[in-house]
Order: structure tokens, then C-alpha cells, then sequence
């Protein structure tokens, strides 16, 4: 069996305000065509479909779409789960005749048993779940639920139940969508989703899953986050935020043959790139410095101003210059030395426009300027008509 292994798509995700509907769509006409280019027997995505449970109208017309192009139109195979940023119910609905098309798409534990066959291989689709949904599976009486607690300790049992369903003869594919580590990972410093916790999990261990030939993994989006050559994270096909911005997207080709698995990394062209900049805010709108990148809304920007900032308008500022920006950070080296403690207050009475322009003055060296001062006395006049108004 070959196929094009890809997760994460978060259709409806938006960075820094902006839209990335039209970034997906660019994304999703590489996988298609790169799956037609290579005659593969299937697409799977390891959830995250979408980025929110209850997505926007937008957002569904957009995943129907692709899901309709590549699916109906150029009859191509997809094996999809769901993940933690999924609405599971309201995904698999239409599941009964979303297959005769051959578009599966699992949401319940319940329907992981039982694997998609093709010719040689054995496709298991595994969905997010919480260790509750497992529990009530199971019937977990009371006196048993301390055993049930974790996805770890959940997740053999379910694992198990699959391999008994296992055809020798058949190669065997998971597809899920979990926090996976092993040796190849362990040392890897995460990014994105990757730190979080997800029902009880720390992370599931590799070894799990060793019965199966490849499993393809959603949840990390980067693909160095892979635990083995065999149980990889293709990673989302679009970056979403700015620690993924330095690392390159794209999909696996995937080929198993007679339990030998041979994986290709095939990147993707980003509509528009997400660059990291970091500077003085003189040195960001000098000409010889921003004329080096493409803007014009040709590519996004995560802006870093090192030192003080010597304009009230800084951000409307860059964003006249660099399109669209996401992101805009201040570089406050006083607040990272471990040994500077921010000054107490010396006079209970001070005012609060007294206290800002002290702590304008710790962090950065500088006083406040009288454009800024007036900012600050206009924000603080409507907080307090705010407070007497309520």
C-alpha cells in the first residue's frame, strides 16, 4: 500500500487575526495533487481537521470542499480520524454514506476495532479520545476506575483488542492522534501543542504500538517530533504560529510492502511565509533593512523590538511597512536578569500614572515621552469611568 500521510489541518485557524483559509487551500492543492502525481492508494489525516469544535460556516465550506474535491472528484481513498480540536459528533455525522465513497472518517472508540481493508493492508482509525469515553466502552465498574484514570493507562487495553484483529498476512497502519514518545524524540525540545497535557497523558510510549508496521500520528505539529522512523508525525502542512516558524512543512509518502516500510518527506510551498524579524524599532523601519523582505501582504511578520521604542504608534507603524503583521513583542531585558526584582512601591498614595512612568523607566532607561504620557492619561480616564459607571 502507498499513501500520503498528513494531520493537523486546523481549517479555520486564524494567526495574529488573520484568516489562513486561503494559506489552507494553497496547502490542501499540493497534498491533492501531489497524491495524484504519485498514484497514491490513499490519503490519511490524523485529525485536527478543524481547529475548533463548533467551527465557523467558513470553516466547514472549506473542509467540504477539499474533502468533496479529492474524495468525489479525483476518487481518491481517505482515512481520517478525529483529534482533541475536532467536535467529534458533529465531524462523523454523514459517516454511513460518506463511505461509499471510501472516505472514512472515525470519531468513536467503538469503530476503531474494526479496520478499513484493502488488498494487502489493514487500516485501524484510532480517534482522539478521553479516558472517560474509554471507561464507558468498557463498562469500568466504580472499584475499577483508579485503573482507568490516564490515556496510559487506558491505551494498552485498547491497543491489544486491535492487534487481535490482525490478518498475518496484511501489512497493519494505525492512524491517531495522540502525544507519542520514543528514542528518536526524547531529547527533542516541543513546540505548538506539544507541551500540553491531554487527559492525564505525559506521553504515550512508542513501544505501544510496535505491533503495527506504520502509524501515522497527528497531535505534533512539527515532524521532528516523530518517535521512530516508524511512528511519525507528518506535522500540519501550514505553520501556525511563530515557534513553528523556522521549520519546514510538508507531508510523508508513505509505501509498505510485506511489512517493509520505505517513507519519502515531500515539503510544501508556503502562499505566504511567516517571518521573524528582531531589531531596534529605528533599525525595523529603516528602509535598507525592511526593503529585503517581501511585504505588501506577500508574507507574514513576528516583529521583536529590542530596547526602547520611540514612537506611541510603533505597531500601526511597522504594520504600514511590513503588511501583515501577527505579531508584535518588546524586548524587556531588565525583567529577564534573574537578579533584577522589580522596585516596590515606596508610597501607597502614589498615583497610578506616577507608577507606570517609574516602571517605564526601570525597564527601559527612558522617560516617557508626551505623547505617550497623554496615552496614558486618556486609558486611565476611561478605566476610572468605567469603574465609577459600574
Amino acid at each position: 500500500m502507498k499513501f500520503l500521510h498528513t494531520a493537523d489541518w486546523h481549517i479555520g485557524k486564524e494567526l495574529g487575526g488573520y484568516s489562513l483559509l486561503a494559506e489552507q487551500q494553497v496547502a490542501y492543492q499540493q497534498i491533492r495533487d501531489l497524491a495524484i502525481q504519485e498514484k497514491v492508494d490513499g490519503v490519511i489525516i490524523a485529525g485536527d481537521l478543524y481547529d475548533r469544535g463548533i467551527a465557523p460556516i467558513s470553516a466547514v465550506n472549506s473542509l467540504e470542499s477539499m474533502l468533496k474535491d479529492l474524495n468525489i472528484t479525483f476518487k481518491m481513498p481517505v482515512y481520517a480520524v478525529s483529534g482533541n480540536h475536532d467536535g467529534a459528533t458533529r465531524l462523523g455525522a454523514g459517516r454511513e454514506w460518506r463511505e461509499k465513497s471510501q472516505l472514512y472518517l472515525n470519531t468513536t472508540l467503538a469503530d476503531a476495532f474494526t479496520p478499513i481493508e484493502t488488498k494487502d493492508t489493514q487500516v485501524f482509525l484510532l480517534p482522539f479520545i478521553e479516558p472517560s469515553t474509554a471507561r464507558v466502552h468498557y463498562g469500568i465498574t466504580e472499584d475499577e476506575t483508579a485503573q482507568y484514570q490516564t490515556i496510559n493507562q487506558v491505551m494498552p487495553r485498547i491497543v491489544n483488542e486491535m492487534v487481535a484483529k490482525f490478518k498475518p498476512a496484511m501489512n497493519h497502519v494505525l492512524v491517531t492522534h495522540y502525544y507519542v514518545v520514543g528514542s528518536k524524540n526524547q531529547d527533542y525540545e516541543f513546540t505548538s501543542e506539544t507541551n500540553s497535557q491531554v487527559g492525564g497523558l505525559r506521553g504515550l510510549d512508542d513501544q505501544l504500538f510496535k505491533d503495527f508496521d506504520y502509524v501515522a500520528l497527528g497531535h505534533l505539529h512539527l515532524k521532528q517530533a516523530s518517535p521512530s522512523d516508524v511512528v511519525q508525525y507528518s506535522g500540519s502542512p501550514i505553520k501556525f504560529n511563530t515557534k513553528e516558524a523556522q521549520s519546514e512543512k510538508g507531508v510523508y509518502l508513505v509505501e509498505i510492502n510485506d511489512h517493509q516500510v520505505k517513507t519519502k518527506w515531500q515539503p510544501l510551498v508556503p502562499k505566504k511565509d511567516l517571518i521573524l524579524l528582531t531589531g531596534t524599532f529605528d533599525e525595523l523601519v529603516t528602509p535598507s533593512f525592511y526593503q529585503q523582505y517581501e511585504r505588501a501582504h506577500k508574507n507574514y511578520f513576528s516583529i521583536k523590538i529590542k530596547g526602547p521604542v520611540t514612537s506611541p504608534n510603533a505597531r500601526a507603524m511597522l504594520a504600514e511597512i511590513y503588511g501583515d503583521v501577527v505579531e508584535v513583542q518588546y524586548d524587556l531585558p531588565k525583567l529577564m536578569q534573574s537578579e533584577t526584582s522589580i522596585p516596590e512601591i515606596s508610597d501607597d498614595n502614589e498615583s497610578d500614572d506616577k507608577m507606570i512612568a517609574n516602571f517605564y523607566e526601570f525597564v527601559t532607561g527612558e522617560q516617557l515621552n508626551d505623547n505617550q504620557k497623554k496615552l496614558i492619561d486618556e486609558t486611565l480616564s476611561d478605566l476610572h469611568q468605567q469603574e465609577e459607571d459600574n
